[in-house]
């Protein structure tokens, strides 16, 4: 990059996916590079637990944000930089999985550019675990052979922007990440398409201690929106993957389910 300072000392940086925070998810890459460490730059929604694997004198540095910061993404880039210059290993520890809406490959990019190694260390993201606390599997042969996963909201924005009817048209099953605030909104555009009755399933903090998974369908989900009832981190599941969910869940003694449908 034309411009840009460089760096080629024999500092590295891993993003590292953290999954979706239950932190026996971590996969054992995960636990080495945490154990090997100099510096963890780490977010909101990664677990706290991960930390107890980091060295004793490793630097920890929190640098979770919320909607809207986008500013500190800039102050994030030029830590990791900073610090893979002194020669470090530099571990950023994100939830879920680093290129599933994680920006993790932003983060790569501002690093290669600048002469640093960066590599990218995935993780199980909150939609393999919401499909799987609710046995909702998105690709299946029992009737979601086919899906798509689509943010609730637009980057920048905070609201819905894109064409979620078309999309759920073409596919078994559309997953909705991100959507617990647009909740109602994505709802009613879903419905321009399709019946009020498809089923939705909505599994909030996916694999943590206070997970909930909740059965119900369209004209629910637009109900709960309305009402603020979907809480985030949520993954809102609607189609094929969510009617295989509730022909399992009939005779399920493992899940905690709530039907408001």
């Amino acid at each position: 990059m034309k411009g840009a300072p460089s760096c080629r000392d024999n500092g590295a940086v891993f993003i590292v996916g953290a999954g979706p925070g239950d932190p026996e998810l971590l996969t054992i890459k995960a636990l080495r590079l945490l154990a090997e460490a100099d510096v963890i730059v780490y977010d909101r929604l990664a677990p706290q637990e991960a930390l107890l694997r980091a060295r004793p004198d490793a630097t920890l540095v929190y640098a979770g944000k919320g909607y809207g910061e986008a500013g500190k993404q800039e102050w994030i880039n030029e830590l990791l930089f900073e610090e893979a210059c002194k020669g470090k290993l530099v571990v950023r520890l994100k939830g879920g999985d680093p290129l599933i809406y994680g920006r993790g490959e932003e983060e790569c990019l501002y690093l290669i550019e600048r002469g640093v190694y960066c590599e990218i260390v995935p993780g199980v993201t909150s939609i393999a675990a919401a499909a799987a606390a609710a046995l909702a599997p998105p690709g299946s042969r029992l009737g979601s052979s086919t899906f798509a996963v689509v943010p609730g909201r637009q980057a920048g924005s905070g609201e819905p922007g894109f064409n979620y009817a078309e999309i759920a048209s073409t596919v078994d099953t559309i997953i909705i990440m991100m959507g617990a605030s647009t909740s109602k909104t994505v709802a009613e555009k879903l419905m321009e398409k399709l019946s009020p009755d498809t089923p939705v399933v909505i599994v909030e903090s996916a694999s943590l201690e206070q997970q909930k998974v909740t059965i119900t369908n369209l004209k629910g989900l637009r109900e709960a929106g309305e009402r603020g009832d979907v809480k985030p981190p949520a993954v809102i599941i609607v189609g094929g993957a969510a009617e295989i969910a509730k022909k399992y869940q009939l005779n399920s003694q493992d899940h905690r389910i709530d039907d408001i449908s």
